[in-house]
């Protein structure tokens, strides 16, 4: 398997047809879910094959942003079957991928551990200190795109978001929980709502 072929493949096509309305979705997040799936599977253990397959679908899980928005994972698993053959993936490992693509649609659903460890990786940021930062990117996207209208509004889905979403693995919770808990307390100061 030739993941670093796979890796320039995939950071090339990124770089030269995202659309550059998408402020988050871009280069900069996979190689940000790269880095959470290789810190994410030394904590749980995971190692070898199946952390080289975590890899490749941290690189893939967002390149169908390349043709569409709305329902990117199927073009991401498509692109996936397409192009992995070259690097020398093997169909077993290329379903297993797919699973991994998929498990990052929102709501997450991810049903083995691998899956859950690509969906931690995904919203690995929710809980970090740079939420804030991370966010405004994709509010402005979502201002582009037609999804929210005001700031406010931003703020209220971001907040309801981040209270529906938990962790699946326990290293995440462990690195994650206590400051994704102080990122809503933020976000309830940020509007006003008391507690």
């Amino acid at each position: 398997m030739d993941f670093e072929g796979a890796k320039k493949y995939v950071l090339a096509k990124l770089k030269n047809r995202l659309d550059d309305n998408l402020h988050y979705h871009s280069v900069d997040h996979t190689l940000d879910v790269l880095e959470a799936v290789n810190r994410l599977a030394v904590l749980e253990n995971i190692n070898g094959h199946e952390r080289e397959l975590l890899r490749v679908g941290a690189l893939f899980h967002d390149i169908g942003f390349i043709e569409t928005y709305d329902g990117h994972e199927n073009v991401s698993n498509r692109m996936a079957r397409e192009i992995l053959p070259q690097y020398g993936y093997l169909p077993e490992d290329i379903n297993i991928i797919e699973g991994l693509i998929s498990s990052t649609e929102i709501p997450q659903k991810p049903s083995t551990p691998l899956e859950q460890i690509m969906a931690d990786a995904d919203l690995d940021y929710l809980g970090r200190d740079d939420l804030f930062l991370i966010g405004q990117r994709l509010q402005y996207e979502w201002m582009l795109q037609g999804k929210v209208s005001t700031l406010r509004e931003w703020h209220e889905k971001q907040l309801e978001f981040i209270k529906g979403h938990e962790y699946f693995t326990s290293s995440a919770k462990k690195l994650r929980n206590k400051r994704k808990q102080e990122n809503i307390k933020e976000l309830e100061t940020l509007l006003c709502i008391k507690k």
